[in-house]
């Protein structure tokens, strides 16, 4: 980082507790109750509660002397929702233990995104008078449980494809059976809609607070809606069409990568006023 700021030690230290996390992880991912998954699961857990603590501590240092929420630059964007996601998935792990064995599953997205944020620019940014307002709280909670969910989902979805391979039919063998972790992919699919939908219907708000206009289909707002679009349609194709386990959750992988796109890439390619730099 080209300059130190406020939070960066605790910052750095919570990335080397995700890190332990994912060595964990392996040993982790076996079945339920079995006693060397069981301890690995239990040391997991505790290093992803160091580095949620550490992550938390380092975000409250960088608002509190920046004077604004993790919302302007890529690095604090990137910090925030590594810290959502990995907050969602471990209280998923504390209310549903089928998902603690699928931990291998959500680390390349939370190693991406820790990548990432070591390589952008830390210095501060530029607040939009746009983002003056409670409803930027709101909106950036709604996302953040949105995107949060749908990865929980993604993570239990895609165990069944994986099982067809022979590293993940040896993994994932003990664990729950494909029709229970396709209902548990579903249930946090819709969980991840309802958030989803709250989340556009806030923006729409924020926008005609800050534009004067609800709708103006911009890059964003287009590919926000293309991301909802794909959320009901799987959700529709699985009360329709009953596809197998494996295909729900392959279908979902993709409507996360849409997601995910829409979240950390449309923002900072567009022009568009709608991200909020005026």
């Amino acid at each position: 980082m080209p300059e130190t700021m406020p939070g960066s030690i605790a910052l750095f230290a919570a990335l080397a507790a995700y890190a332990v996390v994912g060595m964990l992880a392996v040993p982790a991912g076996g079945a339920v109750g079995h006693s060397a998954a069981h301890r690995a699961q239990a040391f997991a857990g505790l290093a992803l509660a160091a580095a949620l603590a550490l992550h938390t501590l380092a975000l409250a240092l960088r608002w509190s002397a920046l004077g604004h929420g993790p919302f302007t630059t890529m690095h604090e964007i990137l910090s925030s929702s590594l810290w959502s996601l990995a907050l969602i998935f471990a209280l998923a792990c504390w209310w549903v233990a089928d998902v603690r064995s699928a931990l291998p599953v959500v680390l390349p997205v939370w190693a991406v995104l820790a990548a990432w944020l070591l390589m952008a620019d830390a210095r501060a940014g530029h607040l939009p008078p746009t983002y003056a307002t409670p409803l930027l709280y709101l909106h950036a909670v709604v996302g953040k449980l949105y995107l949060g969910l749908l990865l929980v989902a993604v993570v239990l979805g895609l165990v069944p494809a994986l099982r067809r391979m022979a590293w993940g039919a040896r993994r994932f063998a003990a664990l729950a059976d494909d029709r229970r972790l396709d209902e548990l992919a579903h249930r946090f699919a819709a969980y991840a809609l309802v958030a989803d939908t709250l989340m556009l219907i806030v923006g729409a708000v924020w926008a005609q607070d800050a534009w004067g206009r609800y709708w103006a289909w911009d890059p964003l707002e287009s590919w926000a809606f293309a991301s909802w679009l794909a959320l009901v349609a799987a959700l529709h194709a699985r009360a329709t069409l009953r596809p197998s386990p494996c295909y729900f959750g392959l279908w979902l992988a993709g409507t996360f990568a849409l997601a995910f796109l829409t979240f950390f890439g449309v923002p900072f390619l567009s022009t568009a006023p709608h991200k909020g730099a005026i």
